[in-house]
């Protein structure tokens, strides 16, 4: 989830650390591991769906699979530095036998969870450091090892995310007026919009356009229009400001865009 130039990788991916120096990040991400993070220094402030979470330097953060994110990174007095561990399923599979055999039941938390600091997480947190720069024959299995101590941790410190870890199905069907409304402005492909939504890229579309009557492609330039014409106008913020917060590639072609919307150039709209 959190990657960039400064990213160190292990040759196991599961556990990233990231150090940004004193650079400012924002953009978006597909999460498709359930993901645990843990911030050294700095702020950073994601936006799920239609939730706002602000995280400073010592918080622990439980990010479930499949899911859309914006973020922001914020330096420290460090820069921003943050630690990542990336839950398999492979490794969940592994786990259920002996500690999920019984799930039934739901997940009801928050796809972003801020997890109850305890003696347990902060010892892992100081064990983690030493990977980032491990190498050697056994390595992986040690970072495999080391992913299932996480996953018991999580269940102690908090036992509901049991349901989120040990479900394996795809998202199920859901109500798409709701998650357009909510997800217009995440700049990513339709492909990954339908399987949010539990349909196939075939199905999302046909089901599009019977609710809104146009394309989603159409839809979603259009919207993300409106909001703009909205900021610029009523709250008056300057297109540089937004355009990215609003799922436009870049400037120019949101200029266009805007014109050809509006007949006007957005600094024409304040």
């Amino acid at each position: 989830m959190e990657t960039g130039d400064n990213t160190i990788k292990l040759q196991h991916p599961q556990i990233i650390a990231n150090n940004y120096g004193n650079n400012f990040r924002e953009g978006e991400a597909f999460v498709t591991d359930h993901i645990f993070s843990y911030i050294l220094s700095g702020t950073q402030e994601i936006w799920s769906g239609n939730q706002t979470y602000l995280f400073k330097a010592g918080d622990y953060r439980f990010f479930k699979r499949n899911q859309l994110t914006k973020y922001v990174k914020r330096p420290g007095q460090q820069g921003f530095q943050s630690i990542a561990v990336h839950i398999d399923e492979n490794t969940l599979r592994e786990m259920t036998p002996l500690y999920a055999d019984t799930v039934n039941t739901p997940y009801t938390g928050k796809d972003v969870e801020l997890l109850k600091p305890d003696s347990w997480l902060e010892s892992y947190a100081n064990s983690i450091a030493p990977y980032c720069n491990a190498s050697g024959v056994y390595n992986q299995a040690l970072v495999s090892l080391k992913t299932k101590e996480l996953v018991l941790l999580l269940l102690q410190n908090n036992p509901a995310l049991k349901q989120a870890l040990f479900n394996f199905d795809d998202p199920g069907k859901i109500d798409l007026v709701a998650f357009m409304s909510t997800h217009y402005r995440y700049n990513v492909g339709l492909d990954r919009m339908a399987f949010l939504t539990g349909r196939s890229l075939s199905t999302f579309k046909r089901d599009f356009q019977k609710l809104f009557h146009t394309t989603a492609g159409r839809w979603l330039t259009q919207r993300r229009l409106e909001e703009a014409n909205y900021l610029i106008a009523q709250k008056g913020r300057m297109a540089s400001e937004i355009y990215l917060d609003l799922g436009f590639e870049d400037l120019s072609h949101f200029s266009f865009a805007y014109k050809k919307a509006f007949g006007k150039a957005p600094s024409q709209g304040q």
